[in-house]
């Protein structure tokens, strides 16, 4: 199992930024919850947002709430993480996990429910 995060980048404060991460094999995703979550330097990962099996159920963390949207591409066994009006605080590795499992339309926010994890892709927002 694969997941390939891309899409980070340097920009500037309120600048807006598009992650992508590719899951293999498509069997995976396609049974998968996704996530992704983020650690700043010195700081405890941190979940930002995941999208169930069927894409019917979205969760946000507090501080992206309003700002990022997750949404997954079942053909392209791909999913996004849109992040508009982007802080100084936002500055991060981006990390996007999967979780195999048997509901279609589940919450998961916890490091310990993802079995599948991807490297991460920096982001960088100046202010």
């Amino acid at each position: 199992v694969q997941l390939q995060a891309s899409g980070g980048g340097l920009v500037q404060t309120g600048d807006s930024l598009r992650l992508s991460c590719l899951v293999s094999p498509g069997r995976v995703f396609s049974r998968s919850a996704v996530a992704w979550f983020r650690q700043a330097p010195e700081k405890e990962r941190e979940f930002v947002a995941s999208v169930s099996r069927n894409g019917g159920t979205t969760y946000y963390g507090d501080s992206v709430k309003g700002r990022f949207a997750i949404s997954r591409d079942s053909a392209k066994n791909t999913v996004y993480l849109q992040m508009n009006s982007l802080e100084p605080e936002d500055t991060a590795d981006y990390y996007c996990a999967a979780a195999p499992t048997i509901l279609t339309d589940s919450r998961k926010r916890n490091e310990d429910e993802f079995d599948y994890w991807g490297k991460g892709t920096q982001v960088t927002v100046s202010s």
